[in-house]
């Protein structure tokens, strides 16, 4: 395990940047034309993200990007 010691300023900025990635994942996984094996890749990078994500953003926040169940 790794420790990281952020002010608030980079706390802000990498939320930021964290969400601003997931929100593009997002928008590509329901883009019909993108290949399925791609997609998987896409939902395995959502996961390690939204774990980023949860440890710099609030509760509220990270409501907003739980990932929804699918059946693939």
């Amino acid at each position: 395990m790794l420790g990281l010691l952020i002010n608030d300023g980079e706390q802000k900025e990498i939320e930021y940047l964290v969400k601003r990635e997931l929100e593009e994942l997002l928008m590509d996984l329901e883009d019909h034309r993108i290949d399925n094996m791609v997609k998987h890749a896409m939902r395995e990078r959502y996961k390690v993200l939204f774990n980023v994500f949860r440890r710099v953003a609030n509760e509220q926040e990270c409501m907003k990007y739980i990932p929804k169940r699918t059946g693939n």
